[in-house]
């Protein structure tokens, strides 16, 4: 057994959304050094740039497109953009999410819209992109990114648990349907990981540095490992899934989390 080899992705092609930052960034960057050609999307065009440069100054390849995983055009001119460059989409990680933090009766139909437009409707559109490449190919690999608010009945996180849960459940209806097609889907659920996805805590979304290092050290305190994880942490459970190693793993959620999974 090739140790090395059943986690190779070398001659695939990776489309990841949210690749600007956080998970995202470190997903791109861990499936290029796997040796995937990776194309990247994020709202922050520059950003995607910046973490194809990063890619690229390493020796490897990538490209990146301003995506507004919302709107299917965008989403389907992404995928779009890993067959004109590459030739065909083996790996396609819908990462891009927002996050949201109010009680149930605060929240605003302009806010669930927003909410239900990233975080489900993205997963939704590059799901079927993706779909439409790899069927005709008889394989390929999707990672939808959930939360581990999904086992976590948190106050505050209603509306963002509700676009989660979703997540959640489409991956496992679609593994049904895409496994007769040599389509493997999985969730990656991941726990609280210091990225700038906690943005939306603050008015304007400027972080307060102090604040949020409290709020980390009291999520640390309360996970049994006793710290966070970061970007890399769940970007290698990407890489596992999309490598020939997990070949026969589909339908499942995985909570990389340091053990923070547990009801309220």
């Amino acid at each position: 057994m090739d140790i090395p080899e059943l986690f190779s992705l070398n001659d695939q092609v990776a489309v990841v959304t949210g690749g600007a930052s956080g998970i995202g960034a470190a997903t791109a960057e861990v499936l290029a050094s796997a040796g995937a050609a990776v194309v990247i999307g994020d709202i922050d065009g520059e950003g995607a740039e910046r973490t194809a440069e990063k890619i690229a100054a390493d020796g490897k390849r990538a490209v990146a497109l301003r995506t507004d995983t919302s709107k299917r055009a965008d989403v389907d001119a992404l995928v779009g953009r890993a067959v004109s460059d590459f030739g065909r989409l083996d790996i396609m990680a819908n990462v891009a999410g927002v996050g949201y933090a109010k009680p149930v009766a605060d929240i605003t139909e302009e806010d669930f819209d927003r909410l239900m437009g990233v975080n489900l409707k993205g997963v939704l559109f590059g799901s079927q992109a993706a779909m439409k490449i790899m069927v005709p190919q008889k394989s390929g690999c999707i990672v939808n990114v959930a939360s581990t608010v999904i086992d976590s009945p948190y106050p505050n996180q209603g509306l963002y648990g509700m676009t989660k849960a979703g997540v959640s459940f489409l991956s496992q209806v679609l593994a049904a349907e895409a496994g007769p097609h040599g389509i493997r889907v999985n969730v990656l659920a991941p726990g609280s990981t210091p990225t700038n996805f906690g943005s939306h805590r603050y008015a304007g979304g400027k972080v307060d540095q102090e604040q949020e290092k409290a709020i980390m050290e009291a999520m640390a305190a309360g996970t049994p490992l006793g710290f966070l994880g970061n970007g890399y942490d769940q970007a290698q459970m990407i890489l596992y899934l999309a490598s020939p190693a997990a070949r026969w793993v589909s339908g499942n959620i995985f909570r990389v989390n340091g053990g923070q999974s547990r009801p309220w």
